[in-house]
């Protein structure tokens, strides 16, 4: 059996299967053309709120892709970047890409294990 969260009919905020959650890319909705790192702590606490409805949480994910519109600027993501914490930071890759808005400087997906 696959769970959906938030389906729409383009996409779903997150597909579960075996246990597995995946996340569909968060992108900022109310800090969207605002700094990154306002923008970077909105699109994890939208992760937080899917993750929880998931039935998992941060320190759960597996993996994480980050997609920022600048490179340049991963110090600026970083220095709010809460997933993990000590002992549990996921495998993770952060590349530079052009996004769907041009207000969006990050989008965010994820991997996770359910509770």
């Amino acid at each position: 059996t696959i769970e959906r969260i938030g389906l729409t009919a383009r996409w779903c905020d997150a597909a579960i299967f075996n246990g597995i959650v995946f996340l569909a890319g968060h992108v900022p909705e109310k800090t969207e053309g605002r700094p990154l790192a306002e923008q970077t702590e909105e699109v994890l606490a939208l992760l937080e709120e899917t993750l929880a409805d998931a039935g998992s949480s941060k320190e759960r994910i597996l993996s994480v892709q980050i997609f920022l519109t600048d490179i340049g600027r991963i110090g600026e993501m970083n220095a709010v970047w809460t997933v993990g914490g000590e002992g549990h930071a996921p495998a993770r890759a952060t590349v530079e890409a052009k996004l769907a808005s041009p207000g969006y400087g990050i989008e965010i997906t994820a991997v996770a294990a359910k509770r």
